[in-house]
């Protein structure tokens, strides 16, 4: 029954939501890259109710597994900022955008020029050049699994998905992307931020560049739910609070930011949560998926 105010208007009810689209390192992670227990288990609860609890995240693959066998999610997962989907129970990748040739040589030139840290990741490797002080020895440990060769072997490697660039040299990471893209006129998807937005790194001086394969970044997550389970974006809620959560923040039916998220997500989101530190996702999701 829809109950009606005094001057007869309708009350319209309540979204019914059908799917989470959540993002990871200053969301769902808190600073110590950990899951809030409340939280965790409200994203298991939602999920054995048929909602669909999608994690869409600029990790590599090898970076995202560990969070998705701790949680036991079984909706596919977006990696790569977009250029990937993840299945966590067939365990591949069910998409996988890959950087063309004459693409990587060109955005292998520029580190090379530049003599930026460079790393180039796969669905399942990363290969990074020799850090030469502390600073670039500080900014790969976060790296799961990275490889250090020398930088010529980079260009060797197949079915690269994105490459990264450090920097201490520019003033801001959109400085970097600015002049990489005066020089490199290759189609690509590009993100960038300062490394001290991510919590292992609150010291850390430099800025960093992603490229990808042509996509549309985290928004890519809401094609996914609509092409596998027919979900249509007005029914998607997501979670966000970097640079790279834009896309799919301004696509979804509500979008949500984190307390202590960057001021451009903050102004796009109709919801603003508590930081990643609490159990502020828990009470969202039991306001929005009641049981």
């Amino acid at each position: 029954m829809i109950h009606r105010p005094a001057d007869g208007t309708p009350i319209e009810p309540a979204p019914r939501y059908a799917a989470l689209l959540t993002d990871l390192d200053g969301t769902l992670l808190d600073e110590q890259s950990r899951v809030h227990p409340a939280n965790a288990q409200a994203l298991r609860d939602l999920e054995a109710r048929g909602v669909r609890v999608m994690i869409a995240t600029g990790r590599s693959t090898v970076s995202t597994r560990p969070v998705l066998e701790e949680l036991g999610l079984r909706t596919p997962a977006l990696v790569f900022n977009g250029a990937g989907v993840w299945c966590p129970v067939q365990k591949r990748m069910l998409e996988e955008r890959v950087l063309g040739s004459r693409t990587l040589a060109c955005a292998l030139d520029y580190g090379e020029r530049r003599e930026l840290p460079t790393v180039v990741m796969t669905n399942d490797a990363k290969y990074a050049t020799p850090p030469r002080d502390e600073v670039e020895e500080a900014a790969l440990s976060g790296l799961m699994g990275v490889r250090i060769v020398p930088r010529d072997e980079l260009r060797a490697v197949e079915f690269a998905i994105r490459v990264t660039y450090y920097s201490r040299d520019h003033g801001s990471s959109s400085e970097m992307q600015a002049e990489f893209e005066r020089e490199v006129t290759q189609p690509l998807y590009l993100t960038n931020f300062p490394l001290n937005n991510l919590p292992a790194h609150r010291k850390s001086p430099m800025s960093v560049l992603d490229l990808h394969p042509p996509c549309r970044g985290k928004a890519e997550g809401l094609r996914v739910l609509r092409e596998l389970y027919g979900i249509e974006r007005g029914s998607v809620v997501a979670i966000g609070d970097a640079w790279n959560d834009l896309p799919m923040l301004a696509e979804a039916g509500l979008a949500v930011a984190m307390g202590d998220g960057v001021p451009e997500v903050v102004a796009v989101c109709s919801r603003v949560i508590p930081d990643n530190d609490g159990d502020g996702i828990a009470r969202l999701l039991a306001e929005l998926f009641p049981a």
